[in-house]
């Protein structure tokens, strides 16, 4: 896996081909009726009104009668750049509303719970349509039945936003996935806080349709997730807290959702710079026809992917993975060192791949059906063997994409009874046998054929199969600040002296064991002098005190060493001291030797 970078958005790309895709229905698939919803309130805000045919941006635009033309003139009547002291609400008139009428780059206007901004489509979801949209630095914004469209680039990109609810609205990439004259995004959220989309169409991109990085607490619910060229979705660089129930994700490529992937460590924001993806809940959704897995966990911590249906997945894989993600250094190693240095997970090097582990998944309660003439190629599961990570990565050793894993009460329908479990340790393929029902029931959807992908009424459900949502349980990160390397350092000896010097102070950075009176090495010039006579002395493992040593009353220059290599000094947890310890002085002149 390679880590894809995570920053702001690439030079959008011009289609050699443009279509316009009708607008799809926005159905909730699983037939929920309880998915949560982001709630507004009634605030109080100023109406402006905007017409791209009748409008004229020296109205007021206070009425439909009055409105202004553009959406630049609308959106530069928004104070930027301070909270705002009364909502706003633009209201788009029916039509196209093209490049030359939006602003370029949407910026800082600073809404809040009782003061949003909301951009509206006036005459009904879908009436108002518009090109890519590019966001940076609002907050409390809704983006409401707007119709998003564009060819190249990020066809809505979030930065550094909170707040943000997109609801009714298609986002849509224009243009051939295979020529790759498509966005590469369809909607894009970097190094936001609480995102939520519900009741969406997003679709059209060659890598991802929705794609978070770096993006806390939010939930994408009751939305249709399709046309990708890699994952449908998913969550990584961070992102923590986020619920995903009752989409329907279809005609990917690499495959549906993914809890992490590969992030350049840069783009991440503490505290959450260890793992990809942290209390994830990925429940009551449909995914089909994905070339590659269903669902997928890398490098994640408290992910749960439970209730949910896959139908005609994993055609070029598997239909399950549970893997590891990867960090690496985009190229600004000052970040990523500074990361590091928090008890992130990463390099500071530019072209090393950091593996991320897992710890705490859970895939419960699924159903997965590949009917007859449909089987993943190569085998059920891609669960991943331990990998050891680079030295400094902070990352624990080894690292497992199995820890605490469990996949238990899944009804599994796949290809042929011998098609290869995936899973190459036995103690885990004996329990993914025992806990799941692999090949032995066949599941029965109410209509696949015309989108209704509900288990058939009366059809066997797994165990636990639930028909609610519970959103993620939200738990501090868990960082583990780098452990310094085992040091130690003398006391400073006077750089000249006309004294012999017989006692002598070493401290190391933690408590040790191991030290001994033949760790340490006394030269005058090339001359080594014994140490006979000497003692070490220590109250806390810690500071040590050398004494009684002789010999060092001729004038010379002197070198005492703590030596590393060899010596068998370790910390409690076996850290090995690795570096020498020394301290010199110059003895200026010849004093009789102490008896």
């Amino acid at each position: 896996m390679t880590a894809t970078h995570a920053g702001p958005s690439r030079t959008p790309r011009h289609p050699r081909t443009v279509f316009v895709e009708r607008l799809e229905r926005r159905d909730c698939p699983a037939g929920d009726t309880g998915l949560p919803a982001y709630d507004i309130g009634t605030p109080d805000v100023t109406d402006i009104w905007v017409d791209p045919l009748a409008g004229n941006d020296a109205a007021t635009g206070v009425a439909r009668d009055a409105a202004v033309r553009t959406v630049s003139e609308a959106w530069r009547r928004v104070p930027v750049g301070a909270p705002l002291p009364r909502g706003v609400r633009i209201n788009l008139v029916a039509g196209t509303y093209g490049e030359s009428l939006v602003p370029n780059y949407w910026e800082r206007r600073l809404g809040s719970a009782a003061a949003p901004v909301i951009l509206r489509a006036a005459d009904g979801a879908g009436s108002a349509r518009l090109p890519a949209l590019n966001i940076f630095g609002c907050t409390h914004l809704v983006l409401d039945g707007l119709d998003i469209s564009a060819g190249g680039g990020d066809v809505l990109h979030l930065e550094a936003c909170t707040h943000v609810l997109v609801r009714n609205t298609t986002v849509r990439g224009l243009g051939s996935i295979a020529d790759y004259a498509v966005p590469q995004e369809a909607f894009k959220a970097n190094q936001c806080q609480h995102v939520y989309i519900e009741n969406c169409d997003i679709s059209g991109a060659w890598d991802n349709a929705i794609d978070f990085v770096a993006v806390q607490f939010g939930h994408v619910v009751g939305s249709r997730i399709h046309r990708a060229g890699d994952w449908a979705m998913y969550v990584k660089g961070g992102s923590a807290g986020i619920l995903v129930a009752g989409n329907e994700f279809f005609d990917a490529g690499t495959g549906g959702f993914t809890a992490g992937q590969g992030t350049g460590f840069e783009w991440m924001t503490a505290p959450w710079i260890t793992y990809e993806a942290e209390d994830i809940t990925f429940t009551r959704n449909v995914i089909h026809d994905t070339e590659g897995a269903g669902v997928g966990v890398n490098g994640g911590r408290n992910i749960t992917i439970t209730s949910n249906v896959m139908y005609r997945v994993g055609a070029r894989s598997h239909v399950i993975e549970v893997g590891f993600g990867s960090r690496s250094c985009d190229g600004n190693r000052a970040r990523c060192a500074a990361l590091l240095a928090q008890g992130g997970w990463g390099t500071d090097v530019v072209g090393v791949d950091v593996p991320i582990p897992n710890d705490g998944v859970t895939i419960a309660a699924n159903v997965v059906l590949n009917p007859d003439g449909h089987v993943s190629r190569w085998q059920h599961f891609a669960i991943a063997a331990p990998r050891t990570p680079p030295a400094g990565s902070n990352v624990p050793s080894p690292a497992r994409a199995d820890l605490n894993l469990s996949i238990v009460d899944n009804i599994v329908w796949n290809g042929p009874a011998d098609h290869p479990l995936g899973v190459a340790a036995p103690p885990l393929a004996a329990a993914l046998l025992a806990r799941n029902a692999i090949n032995t029931v066949r599941p029965v959807l109410v209509d696949p054929a015309r989108g209704d992908y509900r288990p058939a009424p009366g059809a066997p459900v797994p165990p636990g199969w639930s028909e609610g949502v519970t959103p993620p349980v939200v738990t501090p990160p868990v960082i583990t600040p780098p452990v310094p390397a085992l040091a130690a350092a003398f006391v400073a000896s006077p750089p000249t002296t006309t004294r012999a010097l017989a006692t002598f102070t070493v401290t190391f950075n933690r408590a040790v064991r191991g030290v001994t009176l033949d760790d340490f090495t006394l030269r005058r010039g090339r001359v080594t002098l014994p140490l006979r006579g000497a003692r070490l002395t220590t109250a806390d493992n810690r500071t040590f005190t050398l004494g009684g040593v002789r010999g060092t009353n001729v004038a010379g220059t002197y070198v005492l060493t703590l030596r590393a290599a060899g010596t068998g000094i370790t910390d409690a947890a076996l850290a090995a001291f690795a570096t020498p310890a020394t301290t010199t002085w110059r003895m200026t002149r010849w004093a009789p030797a102490r008896v």
